[in-house]
């Protein structure tokens, strides 16, 4: 983890990293569909995340990390630990960057997920979710080997990147009266709500996140950070089991509500948006939908912006779940 600075994650290391995703980055489309709106009751921005480059917003936050390395760093590699969108882009930023990657994912990693990571030329060290710590094994390969670790989303960096995806949108949408965002970690939320309220400060912000895995909603009701059991749900990028030490006073800061959705409702909003959009959207990537077509928003008639945060999730697998197997 990296450590606080005395500044936090300003928007100007939002700009910044903007700058050096200009040309690198996907500008993701921004995708509308008149009967979203009717059965949401609002004004649906969707901004396509699932289709930026290695399949969700996580390479934003990866190469704005890894390009402001220094030479000595670059030379002895990154290490990261991941179920997959995550490893994905760090895979990808480091083969961009001619830099070495080792990802620690667990071993029933979606395939999907597994494949994008070796096609970009990272090793891969498996690990057991249940009885092992993937934190303790990347520690020590950064130990052993003097490899940077580039967390997921505890790291202002990593959150600065992610912050580019809410920047486009509102510069898209400059009349967005709502953002709605996937919260796991938080680094996507937060980043997104620190741009946002920079560029649009009268603007809300709400996270969600999966019903089995509701750490946020439990940590914001306490007041602070709450640790769960490692969640069963069909999201498999949003199992967290508690808010990072970095994101958590931003999003508890920035953000009005957090809300969940059930695995039911994910599949619905796969469905909605192949149905209405033809976009194919992996279930971590469906929450943020899924609650606005939910009707759990806690308004009507606004204009709301919703991150569909990724796409990457095995053909079988997403068959099944928008089938309703």
């Amino acid at each position: 983890m990296t450590a606080p600075s005395e500044e936090g994650l300003r928007f100007d290391d939002i700009a910044g990293a903007a700058q050096r995703l200009r040309g690198v980055a996907i500008r993701t489309p921004v995708v509308r569909d008149d009967a979203l709106d009717a059965l949401a009751g609002n004004s649906l921005f969707f901004k396509c995340e699932n289709l930026q480059r290695a399949g969700a917003f996580k390479f934003r936050g990866a190469y704005n990390r890894l390009s402001q390395l220094a030479e000595a760093e670059r030379v002895r590699g990154v290490v990261a630990f991941s179920s997959g969108n995550h490893a994905a882009g760090v895979a990808l930023a480091a083969s961009l960057l001619g830099i070495a990657a080792t990802i620690v994912m667990p071993d029933d990693a979606p395939g999907a997920k597994l494949a994008a990571v070796k096609e970009s030329g990272a090793s891969v060290v498996a690990y057991r979710r249940k009885d092992e710590d993937r934190e303790a094994i990347a520690a020590d390969i950064c130990a052993r080997t003097g490899a940077t670790l580039v967390p997921p989303f505890d790291d202002y960096r990593v959150m600065a990147g992610q912050g580019t995806c809410g920047l486009e949108l509102c510069d898209e949408v400059p009349t967005l009266q709502a953002l709605v965002t996937p919260l796991g970690g938080g680094g996507l939320l937060s980043g997104c709500a620190v741009a946002a309220k920079k560029l649009a400060p009268d603007i809300e912000m709400f996270g969600v996140e999966p019903q089995a895995g509701d750490d946020w909603r439990r940590s914001l009701a306490r007041g602070e950070r709450v640790r769960i059991p490692f969640p069963q749900t069909i999201a498999d990028g949003l199992q967290a089991t508690s808010p990072g030490a970095l994101t958590w006073p931003i999003v508890q800061s920035l953000v009005r509500d957090v809300f969940t959705v059930s695995d039911e409702e994910m599949q619905r909003a796969m469905r909605v948006m192949f149905d209405r959009c033809r976009l194919i959207v992996e279930p971590s990537g469906a929450v943020a939908v899924a609650a606005a077509i939910a009707g759990k928003l806690p308004f009507r008639g606004r204009r709301v912006g919703i991150v569909i945060s990724g796409g990457n999730v095995d053909p079988e697998k997403y068959c099944a779940l928008v089938s309703g197997g």
